[in-house]
């Protein structure tokens, strides 16, 4: 056994973060929703290359808020079918069915862990009203977006960018920078963490708008247009007019301190997790009688260190082994999210009967990858892959 312990992540806060945090507690008479958030916010947008963004309570939240807003604003209907892959995290998928959507899964392919495009052209093909199509970014893999704006002409795309923060596009601006809604999360073990926390960033102002209004339960004075409602219903308090539909999804000031100071750190947290990888594949190529080599490009902003075995008892092998030497490891995401309970019901939309996402359920492993990740953990990772 190792004296290596390899958690799958770890607590990235430093001193001067915590400085921080503690000098605004102590000084600070606000800490709900406020000027906080909204520095944080427009510091992001000029990070990312966006326009609009908004500050919530968690990159799941940001996923349902966008997906509510997208549906009012476009005047989407209930059935309306939705794009998503079948392997990608729990709460990509619940707000779709939550929201009254239909949603048409997909195999994946085992390049970046987006769509299958060869199951996209049957799909395309047997629902060509595919109204949206909800792309995961999937452990900082950039999908091939462009590729399925041809193949969906009409549909709309939203991009979950939640755990790849600074995968790139082809053009080399960062992925979520010109989408209709990307969603980013903050959570701990993120690229950079509020401890909780997420955003929504967009470049359509009406649709900024209406979620800055439904995530203070939608209420009219949280839009840029309120004395426009005011004027067109004079007759409700100006206090508590609702013009939409809402929640309570907002973040506070403390989350919003620490992702300022966070943000200054996250290119070098980026370029570190990315030298990691990099290792990585390198590490892995000399294996590759018993792993599929994931691919790797310059546009890539690693999440977490993914292993295919190319055989099921590799995998079954290496997760005890694994656990023998204090390695922290997962299944590559949900899996196949159709294999789950909750989504037991549905199928994906394919003629095929092999399915990638399948491989991926039962041979994939994870193992953690961040900026306190060095040449020991590679190290210890080559003299257990030597046993296999």
């Amino acid at each position: 056994m190792s004296d290596i312990k390899w958690p799958l992540m770890k607590d990235n806060l430093t001193l001067s973060d915590r400085v921080k945090m503690a000098s605004f507690c102590l000084f600070s008479n606000r800490f709900t929703n406020g000027p906080k958030v909204r520095k944080f916010e427009s510091e992001w947008n000029n990070w990312l290359g966006s326009k609009y963004s908004l500050y919530v309570s968690s990159g799941s939240t940001a996923n349902y808020l966008l997906l509510s807003s997208v549906k009012e604003l476009y005047g989407l209907k209930d059935g309306d079918k939705v794009l998503v892959p079948s392997n990608t995290w729990v709460t990509n998928v619940g707000p779709v069915i939550q929201l009254g959507f239909t949603p048409i899964f997909c195999d994946i392919n085992l390049n970046n862990f987006s769509f299958c495009e060869e199951n996209l052209e049957y799909i395309a093909e047997k629902h060509p009203d595919i109204k949206l199509i909800f792309i995961t970014h999937l452990i900082g893999y950039p999908a091939n977006r462009d590729k399925y704006a041809e193949m969906f002409p009409k549909a709309l795309l939203l991009d979950d960018v939640c755990e790849s923060h600074g995968c790139k596009n082809p053009d080399g601006s960062k992925v979520g920078s010109n989408s209709l809604g990307s969603t980013f999360s903050f959570y701990f073990g993120h690229h950079i963490s509020t401890i909780e926390g997420g955003m929504i960033s967009t470049d359509n102002f009406d649709l900024y708008d209406l979620m800055r209004m439904k995530r203070s339960h939608g209420l009219a004075r949280e839009s840029e247009r309120f004395e426009g409602y005011m004027f067109q219903y004079p007759e409700i308090s100006k206090q508590f007019m609702f013009v939409t539909d809402g929640y309570n999804f907002r973040n506070n000031e403390l989350g919003a301190v620490l992702g300022i100071s966070q943000l200054k750190r996250l290119d070098k947290y980026i370029e570190i997790r990315n030298q990691n990888y990099l290792k990585f594949i390198n590490l892995i190529k000399n294996y590759s009688d018993y792993f599929i080599v994931p691919e790797y490009n310059d546009n890539v902003s690693n999440f977490c260190l993914p292993l295919l075995c190319k055989d099921k008892k590799y995998a079954d092998i290496l997760r005890k082994m694994f656990d023998e030497n204090n390695i922290e490891h997962r299944p590559i995401i949900g899996g196949n999210l159709l294999r789950q309970p909750f989504l037991s019901e549905y199928s994906i939309e394919t003629q095929n009967q092999y399915l990638y996402v399948d491989f991926v359920h039962y041979n994939g492993i994870y193992l953690g990858n961040n900026h306190f990740i060095g040449n020991k953990e590679i190290q210890l990772l080559d003299s257990i892959l030597k046993k296999l």
